[in-house]
């Protein structure tokens, strides 16, 4: 029997983390990520790149109408902002104490929590 690699990306960004907008409509916007979809590499951004969804009458919505939503952001659009510095910033990888890897600021060299 074959054994079976792990084939999912490793992500930049995580659900939680604060990120700026560096390309596209909403440029320059910030906000906090809500979801992240790692097979497609989107992120679902607070408040961000918002679309208008026609809802068909259900049980629980009987009047239907238009709903607005967050649309998913393509990551590579997406950059993470240090919590500390309040800066954007580009992250790396390294072992903390324990042998985990963990995100760290590549403008501060300090680690990112979450």
């Amino acid at each position: 029997m074959e054994r079976k690699l792990n084939t999912q990306t490793k992500l930049h960004i995580k659900t939680g983390d604060t990120v700026k907008v560096i390309a596209g409509d909403d440029n320059g916007k910030t906000g906090k990520v809500l979801s992240v979809d790692k097979a497609k590499s989107r992120a679902i951004v607070e408040g961000l790149n918002m679309i208008t969804k026609h809802v068909k009458p259900t049980a629980a919505k009987p009047q239907g109408g238009i709903e607005k939503k967050e649309a998913g952001i393509h990551i590579s659009n997406l950059m993470l902002v240090d919590p500390k510095t309040g800066e954007t910033t580009r992250t790396g990888r390294k072992a903390n104490d324990k042998g985990k890897l963990v995100r760290y600021s590549k403008k501060t060299g300090e680690v990112i929590n979450g």
